[in-house]
């Protein structure tokens, strides 16, 4: 396992530290966190200056309910100050339980009930393409578990089916699903037509060359496995 530790990953610890009050959702922040920097230090164009910008591309945290990580990469990015962190969650934060697309600089979503991040990074794929912005990425972050919830299977199918290489799901399979899916988390993605990787989620090597390898006509299932959930 290869972890870069050259770029700021090596403060997340430190700055996902500051945040309490959410230990029930400690587990998600931990099995995100790799994924996230990988995405926000080496894949995405999105930065504080851009995140406006009508062509940029897109991160949708599906799986929004743990989202310590996030914010910890959002402040070491630029996008919010380091001493809001602290501060989540009370009243005059805008750093909330939940990411609020409101509040949140660089936030595309307003997420953390489960099942939506994937259907609405396909809307915001044929809004793209409506708008000409055909380059653009659009990569939506999920939990195994997360997937037994019927609006993914469904976005799954239509996605495969219609072909989007603009679109990256990344999966974090720390075996929490309930019910699983015959042949694997890989295997339901490859039966409807897309690209699936299956990576170390702390090999930022493999998850980086997992993201950036192309894969012509179809759309990207990134599967990042982790410890399994205590």
């Amino acid at each position: 396992m290869t972890t870069d530790t050259k770029t700021g990953y090596e403060d997340l610890p430190r700055l996902i530290s500051l945040m309490t009050g959410d230990e029930k959702h400690q587990a998600a922040a931990e099995s995100t966190v790799d994924v996230l920097w990988v995405l926000y230090d080496r894949v995405l164009d999105i930065t504080p200056e851009t995140f406006r910008d009508p062509g940029r591309d897109r991160f949708l945290l599906s799986k929004g309910h743990g989202p310590m990580a996030y914010y910890a990469v959002l402040a070491k990015k630029g996008f919010i100050r380091e001493d809001e962190l602290a501060d989540w969650t009370s009243a005059e934060s805008r750093l909330g339980h939940h990411p609020d697309r409101v509040r949140l600089p660089g936030a595309e979503i307003a997420s953390g009930s489960l099942g939506h991040g994937l259907p609405l990074a396909i809307g915001t794929v044929f809004g793209l393409r409506a708008k000409g912005f055909r380059d653009a990425k659009v990569v939506t972050l999920l939990g195994d578990a997360e997937l037994d919830e019927g609006s993914n299977q469904e976005a799954i199918a239509v996605a495969g089916r219609i072909g989007m290489p603009q679109l990256t799901a990344v999966v974090i399979d720390n075996s929490s699903a309930t019910h699983g899916w015959p042949g694997g988390i890989a295997r339901r993605f490859e039966i409807e037509g897309w690209t699936t990787r299956t990576v170390d989620g702390r090999d930022h090597g493999a998850l980086h060359e997992a993201f950036t390898t192309p894969h012509p006509d179809r759309p990207l299932a990134v599967i990042a496995t982790v410890e399994r959930k205590a």
